[in-house]
């Protein structure tokens, strides 16, 4: 594999870091975007409970905002009642939607990043082959044509363009899924905000 990278030429080593780096942002995402970390469960009747009586103490405010990526959007809420009780549902709704874009930009976190190798890697991959060819091409002269060793330096340097489609293909498929299950979460979030949001209202009158 060593001499196959080494034949391949400098245009493999940033695939090779592309590699890595889609691997670590694929992992992360993998962790970070688990259904029970983004949107534990009972959340909204843990912030329906706590606002039953009037309005949510401070512990359980601050309960609710280390509640997953979903709490602190439903905190946002009793934070604008908190600081204004006469706010109106429109003022609650404005905080809670700035939350959500917080939160939204948060779950989108890498994507972009994991997104730009996956359309890139490919182009790498050909402009290493275009570099490895124009070096055997240029290496060989009228005289000294060897038709077995023109071949062989064709396919090593085609390790780079299959390299990039090695890096590209997994990278694009973790974007598609990374990117419906966020579009996903930021639905029942919203979902969940609109019903706490709805909640508030009925009880103030």
């Amino acid at each position: 594999m060593s001499s196959l990278i080494q034949a391949a030429g400098w245009p493999i080593w940033p695939l090779i870091l592309c590699s890595v780096l889609a691997l670590a942002l694929i992992l992360e995402r993998l962790f970070q975007l688990r259904e029970h970390k983004v949107i534990p469960p009972r959340t909204l009747e843990q912030a329906i409970d706590i606002t039953r009586s009037g309005i949510a103490p401070e512990e359980a405010i601050l309960l609710l905002e280390k509640n997953g990526v979903l709490g602190p959007v439903l905190a946002s809420g009793l934070r604008c009642l908190q600081n204004n009780p006469v706010a109106s549902d429109e003022d609650i709704r404005a905080h809670m939607e700035m939350a959500g874009r917080l939160a939204g930009q948060q779950l989108e976190r890498y994507l972009t990043a994991l997104g730009t190798i996956a359309s890139a890697a490919p182009l790498m991959g050909l402009l290493g082959t275009v570099m490895g060819m124009i070096e055997i091409f240029a290496a060989q002269t009228a005289g000294s044509s060897q038709p077995a060793q023109l071949a062989y330096g064709i396919s090593v340097a085609l390790y780079n363009t299959a390299f990039g489609l090695i890096v590209a293909i997994p990278a694009l498929m973790f974007w598609r899924y990374f990117r419906t299950r966020v579009d996903n979460m930021l639905l029942s979030m919203e979902v969940a905000s609109e019903q706490f949001a709805r909640h508030l209202a009925q009880l103030r009158h």
